[in-house]
């Protein structure tokens, strides 16, 4: 399964665009639309050069067939498109090791499509500081989720 272009708006939304690398609000180098890494796995470093918007929508088209992998790699029940969107985005943020051990996923394939849907709202924290950011960030994937 691939995001679609719903998906890739709410990670563009909520990731914001930059240009120049800089340090995310977790103190991670980061550039374009939230990537912390280049297509050779090399870490983004603050003495990067700028990127251009291009450059940034290509480097988020590669970052994220890894985190669809991760997604469809976790997953033991069938989602709908909307329900892999959510989960892609929210992987992208939290990362999708934390994915793999979240209640959120558990519940996912328990069949609780509802409780795995509250779950979300659970991860509004960025070094154990709650962000409002993350909170509207959790809120639009929850609404994802379980839009029909």
């Amino acid at each position: 399964m691939r995001i679609s272009d719903k998906g890739v708006a709410i990670i563009k939304q909520f990731e914001g665009y930059r240009l120049e690398p800089y340090l995310d609000t977790g103190g991670v180098p980061t550039i374009g639309y939230g990537c912390t890494r280049y297509e050779n796995g090399a870490v983004v470093q603050l003495s990067d050069l700028p990127i251009n918007q291009l450059r940034a929508n290509e480097l988020l088209a590669h970052r994220l067939v890894e985190f669809e992998s991760g997604v469809s790699g976790s997953l033991k029940v069938s989602v709908s498109q909307n329900q892999f969107d959510a989960l892609v985005s929210f992987a992208f943020n939290v990362g999708v090791g934390n994915l793999k051990s979240s209640t959120l996923l558990q519940k996912l394939n328990a069949g609780d499509d509802v409780g795995a849907a509250a779950e979300f709202s659970r991860w509004y924290f960025d070094n154990k500081k709650p962000l409002k950011g993350l909170l509207r960030r959790r809120a639009a994937e929850m609404q994802l989720f379980l839009k029909d």
